[in-house]
């Protein structure tokens, strides 16, 4: 009776005990919380679609858009040089691409201190725009398949003449000293432009204004094409180019509402913006095409709707839908008369455009951005900094970004240059780069 009296005592204090208890552990609970912020997994399989999204614009999207637009004895190559630059720069970002971009040590222009993602746990966390997270692996990622898809747009000045060998040794280099530090200065909290207050929503300077002047640097560097610009070089299959744009096409909108961070209402905002500038830039060149006295042609729809994507890219999600409408009709007029009027004028040889489209049209909408951002224009901004002083700011970023791209790439350029020879010989250019560099062909008569 004793000890059957003890066990009734000791569980009427423990029941007694229990709210107490559980009080306790609710609280401890809540603490965790607000001390480890758990990513929304509506966030997060946004991300990672997001991240396959731009994966679908390297491969097979630009593969297909280069290497329709070059000659068919260099189709595969060009689609080859694509799949490798991409394949090395997702390797160098995860060895030390990311800790030098994005940390967690760092100053104004590069950052260090996660080499090889050594501090990366599946646990791991990244910041948003707002008080959620998502993890820092998917972060990761996203971030990596921009690195691989500006590595790979820089080929489009270059492609019909360039080793292999000089193209990944080039690539390797540029990485670390343009790209990775840009990358910095303009999204990482500390670095030079974001501090500044530059806005570049998914990639206007980083990327695009970053491949196109990279792309006339390298032109320069390692010379035109054999025959260039005498003998005729017309695209060998538009109808590769043309389901090469529209793949771009829809991986964008993983490159541009993915930039958010986050499945909401801004995310929203660069979807439809991404609609309706690229929408607007195709046609605008194809007006454009039609006022010089040539007609509309499927080229010219597919360069303007690149050109809009590009415009749109800074602005997707810093402007209301009429300001991307406008932003990618000027964009695309802009960019058709630097690519139909100064390139032949000037005489470089950009094979497929990537500065007079990715760098022109990077410009006009990095600079726009700061334009169609004011709120009495129906962009998103609350007003609080002067459309002056912001476009300002644009016009400092673009100015950094172009001044750095074009050392870093002539740095590069110059190595690869060097080590490789650059060029491959004339009778192998003649001969074509699919048989002289990779021993095989496109077509098989």
């Amino acid at each position: 009776m004793r000890i059957l009296t003890k066990l009734t005592a000791a569980g009427i204090t423990a029941f007694a005990a229990a709210p107490a208890w559980a009080q306790e552990a609710a609280e401890a609970v809540v603490e965790t919380a607000a001390a480890d912020p758990v990513p929304n997994p509506g966030n997060n399989a946004w991300m990672m679609t997001a991240t396959i999204l731009v994966l679908l614009m390297i491969l097979p999207g630009l593969a297909l858009f280069y290497g329709g637009l070059t000659r068919t004895k260099n189709m595969l190559s060009t689609m080859t040089q694509v799949g490798a630059v991409a394949a090395v720069a997702m390797l160098i970002w995860v060895i030390y691409g990311y800790s030098t971009a994005f940390g967690p040590e760092g100053n104004a222009f590069f950052s260090w201190g996660n080499l090889f993602l050594a501090q990366t746990t599946p646990d791991s966390t990244a910041a948003t725009f707002s008080d959620e997270v998502i993890s820092e692996y998917v972060f990761i990622s996203f971030q990596m398949t921009f690195a691989a898809i500006t590595a790979a747009l820089v080929l489009g000045g270059i492609v019909e003449r360039t080793k292999f060998a000089a193209v990944m040794v080039f690539t390797i280099i540029w990485l670390t000293i343009v790209y990775f530090p840009i990358a910095h200065m303009v999204w990482a909290g500390g670095g030079y432009l974001f501090e500044m207050g530059a806005l570049d929503f998914a990639g206007g300077t980083v990327v695009h204004i970053n491949a196109g002047v990279s792309a006339l640097v390298a032109t320069m560097i390692f010379g035109k094409r054999t025959g260039y610009p005498t003998e005729p070089m017309p695209p060998h299959s538009l109808t590769m180019t043309m389901i090469g744009t529209g793949l771009l096409w829809v991986g964008w909108f993983g490159f541009n509402a993915g930039s958010e961070l986050e499945a909401d209402g801004t995310a929203g905002l660069a979807m439809i913006n991404t609609f309706v500038a690229t929408a607007s830039a195709g046609l605008f060149w194809m007006l454009a095409e039609a006022v010089t006295g040539r007609k509309g042609s499927a080229l010219g729809f597919c360069s303007g709707i690149i050109a809009g994507l590009v415009a749109v890219t800074p602005a997707a999600g810093n402007s209301g839908p009429f300001g991307a409408i406008c932003l990618g009709a000027i964009a695309s007029i802009v960019c058709f008369i630097c690519v139909a009027k100064l390139k032949p004028k000037l005489g470089y040889d950009d094979s497929l455009d990537a500065f007079g489209i990715h760098g022109i049209g990077g410009i006009v909408g990095a600079i726009g951005t700061g334009i169609v951002y004011q709120p009495m224009f129906g962009g998103p901004g609350d007003g609080s900094t002067a459309m002056g002083a912001q476009v300002w700011v644009q016009i400092v970023a673009v100015a950094v970004a172009i001044g750095w791209a074009a050392v870093g790439s002539a740095i590069a350029a110059f190595i690869a240059k060097a080590v490789t020879g650059g060029r491959v010989s004339e009778e192998a250019e003649r001969e074509g780069l699919d048989l002289a560099e990779h021993g095989e062909r496109a077509y098989n008569y």
